[in-house]
């Protein structure tokens, strides 16, 4: 039986709450919401939307790291967002600077709250590492 390739960031959060940050299985690695957790599992920039999402997308890019994966190989992802209709703007342009001309399949989520005072975006998807290593602008890795 092959080792589960799990990866964790080691913050309390995943052992108080009994989760991993991502697993692989097979050729698909699957990403628990990333949200705004500095180095040390702290979380930053309480309601700060923008800079949320910048972190956010600075965590995505660790998780692909671990993997050797880039964010070509995203091939879905699901974002959730509180106040959704006053963030829409900043989350899609954040989106496409993300994925440049990568389009991952996507579903935005408006909800009233997220586990965190203060926090505003969490994200989680799924990569395939079957699929060429391209960065999002289709030439090379990220």
């Amino acid at each position: 039986m092959a080792p589960i390739d799990v990866f964790a960031y080691g913050i309390p959060a995943e052992s108080d709450f009994g989760y991993a940050q991502a697993i692989r299985s097979g050729e698909l690695i699957h990403v628990s919401g990333q949200l705004s957790f500095d180095d040390a599992g702290e979380f930053r920039h309480a309601g700060d939307f923008a800079a949320q999402l910048r972190r956010t997308h600075a965590n995505m890019d660790k998780v692909l790291d671990h993997y050797g994966a880039t964010r070509h190989q995203i091939v879905s992802q699901t974002l959730y967002v509180v106040d959704l209709r006053q963030h829409a703007a900043a989350l899609a342009e954040a989106n496409l600077a993300y994925f440049g001309d990568h389009r991952p399949a996507a579903t935005v989520l408006g909800v009233t709250d997220l586990t965190l005072p203060g926090q505003v975006v969490e994200i989680s998807f799924v990569v395939d590492t079957g699929l060429p290593r391209l960065s999002a602008r289709g030439t090379g890795r990220r």
